[in-house]
């Protein structure tokens, strides 16, 4: 047998071998899945985005009773907050899976409001109430503020990394710019 068959053996060998393996490959996506949030400062944040990341639907956090706000709250040096939707059954709450309120951030692409954090409020009008604990740490405050007078708040930026801390009321990447006119609204 002449050297000239063996390399052409040899090569369709390994096209052979190459098409089989194609052929058990896993397919190839374009982008790969976000990943889930996971690194949590305290255990029972799982609790709470288990419990709200329902809520990346608008709609669904209005249908459960989150009231739309169109007022954005942001701090020219701090950051922003957002929009909140506030619940009023759940004003008061310190349960890990019941925040009042539902921060959502204007996408400049898509129009539509996303969500990037949760707050709890605790009124406190009489001024009386010892300062508020969840997480293993006390709410911010206490803040005057209308229409919930003094209260005390927590916010937790599960949904959108903050990064002066999940806990810290503003977020430096979240803006109240509006977008561009003509852009779809949600």
């Amino acid at each position: 047998m002449s050297a000239r068959p063996r390399p052409l053996m040899a090569a369709l060998a390994l096209a052979a071998a190459g098409s089989l393996a194609l052929g058990t490959a896993p397919a190839v996506s374009a982008a790969p899945a976000p990943k889930p949030v996971t690194d949590f400062p305290h255990p029972d944040l799982k609790k709470t985005y288990d419990a709200t990341v329902k809520y990346k639907s608008e709609q669904r956090a209005i249908d459960d009773g989150f009231m739309r706000t169109d007022d954005c709250v942001e701090d020219p040096e701090l950051g922003g907050m957002g929009y909140h939707y506030v619940n009023p059954a759940n004003l008061g709450s310190t349960d890990p899976t019941k925040p009042a309120a539902m921060l959502y951030e204007e996408d400049h692409k898509t129009g539509k409001r996303e969500l990037v954090a949760v707050e709890w409020v605790v009124p406190d009008p009489n001024g009386n109430l010892p300062r508020p604990r969840l997480f293993g740490r006390g709410f911010d405050g206490p803040f005057d503020f209308e229409p919930v007078g003094r209260h005390y708040s927590l916010h937790a930026w599960i949904f959108k990394k903050n990064p002066k801390g999940v806990f810290t009321p503003y977020n430096p990447r979240v803006h109240c710019t509006p977008c561009a006119e003509g852009h779809p609204k949600a």
